[in-house]
């Protein structure tokens, strides 16, 4: 019996086709091919059907991962063990983000995860797709909004809260701005996934929704920032994200009783019997950042 061989064809199914299957394990596609094949002519059975356009699994074939994943599942588990015994985080970490929010919400931690546990390696992909962690060969993802149902563990990070800004030049110049309704008189830079036709913003147990003209619409919060620090209009931003401008003068919070939504942020991954020092470690480091960082002045 060849474990190789097991081992190949679960990961083909959990990767979903040859290619992505090697590229995980640094193998090339055809030495896949071969060992599922002959996988396939030991067990005398055919596992996968293969189309030009995808995998799927047979009967058998599905029989046979729910048991060699289950008993590949306990291998790698204990190896996990061991290397939790170890306690020194090695190896490389994968992690996914949302682009627009990746920079400025993992930053200082990996710097800080470089500096904590100097023989691991990070790797980030910065992304608005909703990625397969298991399928795609990542370690965890730091996820905004709302959670679909899944088989992965959360962890809650906080929450990203939305607000009003512009530049103390910008206000200077523009026309008064006391209540949301005036908002209708001035030029609003606006990140297009929080409304292009209007903002929805709350006071206590109040909600309105305020008309935009939609003069300067921009997928980018970093772009957005950035115009609004310049004086080209009001934004509305994460508070998070604003703090230093603030500090430093460049943007004034504007009607500070409103505010806009409040996004959840969650630190997601796989269930796993024996978590691996490399994840623990940035669970712990990512709980203690966030936690500084989105319960702060907003």
């Amino acid at each position: 019996m060849d474990f190789n061989e097991a081992a190949v064809f679960v990961k083909v199914v959990q990767a979903g086709s040859f290619s992505a299957a090697a590229r995980q394990l640094g193998l090339p596609t055809s030495t896949i091919s071969t060992r599922v094949a002959r996988l396939e002519k030991r067990l005398g059975v055919t596992l996968l059907q293969r189309t030009t356009r995808r995998l799927s699994l047979t009967e058998a074939g599905t029989l046979y991962f729910e048991h060699a994943s289950t008993g590949l599942g306990y291998l790698l588990e204990a190896e996990a063990a061991l290397d939790e015994a170890r306690q020194q985080p090695q190896g490389t970490l994968k992690v996914t983000a949302p682009a627009d929010l990746g920079d400025a919400l993992l930053g200082r931690l990996i710097a800080q995860m470089q500096t904590s546990y100097p023989a691991l390696s990070v790797e980030v992909l910065l992304t608005e797709r909703y990625v397969d962690l298991v399928a795609e060969g990542l370690d965890a993802a730091i996820r905004t909004g709302d959670l679909p149902d899944s088989s992965l563990i959360a962890k809650s990070l906080g929450k990203i809260q939305w607000a009003l800004f512009a530049s103390p030049q910008y206000l200077q110049q523009a026309a008064s701005l006391e209540q949301p309704t005036d908002l209708n008189q001035h030029q609003c830079v606006q990140f297009t996934p929080m409304g292009r036709h209007h903002w929805t913003l709350q006071r206590e147990t109040t909600e309105i929704r305020v008309p935009l003209a939609g003069h300067t619409l921009v997928n980018s919060i970093g772009v957005v920032r950035a115009m609004a620090e310049s004086g080209q209009g009001v934004a509305l931003l994460p508070t998070f994200i604003c703090q230093p401008s603030v500090l430093q003068g460049g943007l004034q919070r504007v009607l500070p009783a409103w505010r806009g939504q409040a996004d959840a942020v969650s630190l997601v991954y796989p269930k796993q019997r024996f978590m691996a020092p490399k994840l623990r470690g940035f669970i712990e480091l990512a709980m203690a950042e966030f936690k500084a960082l989105l319960h702060g002045p907003s």
